[in-house]
């Protein structure tokens, strides 16, 4: 999470179940991200029926694991695309500007 220390403590409830979180973020940030897994726990509990409940936490950190590392690639094809289509843009650049030099 991220930066700015002394911040209180924040109960969630994951799962059914409530946990003060202490992190060094805003407390709503702790809210949302805690809100999140607890959405994936549920669709994990729906869709597989009784499981004990550590097999779930399992399962939401794997869900919640692969949406993060897709959500990577896509940001490294979108950096990859915008680093050419700069790299293009320079070279036309360089070109128009080779041309006016010339003149």
């Amino acid at each position: 999470m991220s930066k700015e220390a002394g911040r209180p403590p924040v109960t969630v409830s994951i799962g059914g179940e409530d946990h003060t979180i202490r992190a060094n973020v805003e407390p709503e940030y702790t809210r949302k991200c805690a809100e999140w897994v607890d959405t994936r726990i549920t669709e994990i509990k729906m869709q597989a029926g009784l499981i004990e409940s550590h097999k779930v936490a399992i399962l939401a950190a794997l869900s919640i694991t692969d949406e993060m590392f897709e959500a990577q690639a896509q940001v490294e094809g979108i950096r990859d695309s915008s680093t050419r289509r700069a790299e293009s843009l320079v070279m036309r650049l360089e070109e128009a500007m080779a041309g006016t030099s010339e003149e």
